[in-house]
């Protein structure tokens, strides 16, 4: 019952937390208003500048900031306690992470749909916008290479989802085709759409794939067919693959996360669902200290970077009416929170409600599982964690296990792929602007930028080896660096903020001041760490990183003092 009372608390928290202080951002503190000309359709091309209808840029925006940040970051915060993991999901993500990413797409729509280090030029200093583009770059790279490789290892440890999860391409170019060519209700094409979705997750079942190794690896060359993918999808209009591919994998979220729903309810009441994991664990073996990194390993659940580059980078040139922005940007964060919640339960609780392979249920099921820090920070092992704790609660509404599992491991593999379309998109647009800022014309083509993107990803992916596996070198920086940007994004917002006059940058400086403080306390602890390992190319990259921090905030700072003083 303890498990069904957190979903009933924290959803409800959710829904008032949107309906209250959502809306009080809203109104009166960016004042959202549907007389201003937004750039979806001021720019309007029907490539990348599309005014798109609400529950579809919904989809979009929330299926590429989810990605299996909300899934992968909580299976491992847990470590440290599940209640310090879902305080910081449910007060971090209400007074956090859905200003933050509602700020990036207001700020990136009031100034012609720009990416956030763009914008930093206006507000800051145009000698800052390089420096900002740097950790941006930095941010989308590792999340290509990485994002690849994270797909290949879900195919390799659920075949069965290869097939349902490359089907996805044709049914949602036959959907954004109905939808945006023909006339007439959304609902129909939706539901075919999704029925084929579900008709092919069970195919899969009888067609399972296993890449051969090679002179290649399996998970190398999966990589390279999905960065090839990357650069087709982002090249493509938004609304021939990206935008139909997104709403549909939106409605297999909303299907995926009913499920789990009910199947916490039934096994609560007919099952032993509780949870197993301690309330608190402030010392795991082997693990950082709680403080700061609880706040750095769980990030999209609560507040990510990587969510003000979808925000400023594709979301602000769809919005179709400043007014849809408080449902995209704000909305979308805190349905987010609420997968992670129930990720929580699902690692948990719903790991021990079944005997493992090894005969284990309840809390001896989670302590091997948890047994130390590294063997709980792998990816295979937390995604496996989710989907075979979210397999045994489904069990109770009648989904056999088997099945269970090939669900959640397509819904896993689906949302990967849509943050690797969108990232790739995103680095394209990144690299467009910062070569028209360099007067570099050629380089502003879409495919010479988008093969930048790809060519400068795969370099990094197979760097260690034919693999694919040489995102990881960097990876260990990667959280840090993320929700610096988050920071650093808050700060931008704030300087936006105190030109209007008053107290509003209030709302987005103190959550700055508080990730400011996490995030370099963590980069700096990360430091030392590197330094005792003599690991130089994460010394070096991470110690540059950590002084252009300091550079953009001291700009920034100085920018403020500058209005105050006029």
């Amino acid at each position: 019952m303890d498990a069904i009372l957190l979903v009933v608390v924290t959803f409800t928290g959710y829904v008032v937390a949107y309906n209250t202080y959502g809306r009080f951002l809203a109104r009166k503190i960016f004042r959202l208003n549907d007389e201003n000309l937004p750039p979806s359709r001021e720019f309007e091309d029907g490539k990348d500048f599309v005014p798109t209808q609400k529950w579809v840029i919904f989809g979009h925006h929330y299926t590429s900031i989810a990605g299996t940040g909300p899934i992968v970051g909580p299976a491992i915060g847990i470590i440290w306690g599940w209640i310090p993991a879902i305080l910081w999901i449910l007060v971090g993500s209400i007074v956090m992470g859905a200003v933050h990413d509602l700020s990036a797409l207001v700020v990136s729509m009031r100034n012609n749909g720009v990416s956030v280090a763009e914008a930093t030029a206006r507000y800051i200093s145009k000698r800052i916008r390089y420096v900002f583009f740097v950790i941006v770059f930095l941010v989308l790279l590792i999340v290509i290479a990485i994002f690849g490789l994270v797909i290949a290892i879900i195919f390799k440890m659920y075949p069965s989802s290869v097939f349902p999860v490359w089907m996805q391409i044709p049914i949602a170019i036959t959907l954004g085709y109905v939808l945006y060519r023909k006339s007439g209700s959304i609902v129909l094409p939706t539901f075919i759409a999704i029925l084929l979705m579900y008709t092919t997750i069970v195919a899969g079942t009888v067609l399972p794939f296993n890449m051969p190794d090679t002179a290649i690896p399996a998970t190398g060359t999966w990589t390279i067919l999905l960065l090839i993918y990357a650069f087709i999808a982002s090249s493509l209009p938004v609304t021939t693959l990206l935008q139909p591919r997104d709403y549909m994998n939106a409605w297999q979220l909303f299907i995926a996360m009913g499920l789990l729903v009910l199947g916490i309810v039934f096994s609560g009441f007919f099952g032993n669902l509780h949870l197993v994991a301690p309330a608190l664990n402030p010392a795991p073996e082997g693990a950082p200290p709680i403080v700061p990194f609880l706040f750095i390993t769980i990030a999209c659940g609560a507040i990510s970077g990587f969510h003000s580059l979808v925000s400023s980078g594709t979301s602000s040139k769809q919005v179709a009416t400043e007014k849809d922005a408080q449902f995209v940007g704000y909305g979308s964060m805190l349905l987010e929170a609420a997968l992670s919640t129930l990720v929580i339960i699902a690692v948990g609780a719903g790991i021990g409600l079944l005997a493992t392979e090894a005969g284990m249920t309840g809390t001896e099921a989670w302590n091997h599982h948890y047994a130390s820090w590294s063997s709980a920070k792998g990816l295979g092992a937390k995604v496996s964690a989710f989907v075979n704790g979210s397999a045994n609660m489904l069990t109770f509404i009648g989904i056999p296990i088997v099945v269970g599992k090939i669900i959640m491991g397509v819904f896993v593999a689906s949302f990967a792929g849509t943050t690797l379309d969108t990232a790739t998109r995103i680095q394209r647009y990144v690299v467009s602007e910062l070569f028209a800022d360099m007067k570099i014309g050629f380089m502003t083509n879409k495919y010479a930028a988008a093969a930048f993107a790809v060519i400068t990803a795969f370099l990094l992916a197979f760097a260690t080896g034919a693999n694919g596996k040489g995102a990881l070198t960097l990876w260990p920086l990667f959280g840090s660096i993320n929700q610096l940007l988050a920071a650093l994004t808050l700060l931008v917002a704030t300087v936006y903020l105190k030109k209007s006059g008053g107290l509003k940058f209030l709302t987005t400086f103190i959550p700055f001041v508080f990730m400011i403080i996490i995030t370099l306390w963590g980069t700096a602890l990360n430091e030392t760490g590197f330094i005792r390992d003599q690991n130089w190319l994460l010394v070096a990259i991470n110690g540059v990183t950590f002084v252009l921090a300091l550079w953009i905030i001291l700009e920034s700072f100085a920018t403020l003092l500058k209005k105050n003083a006029g």
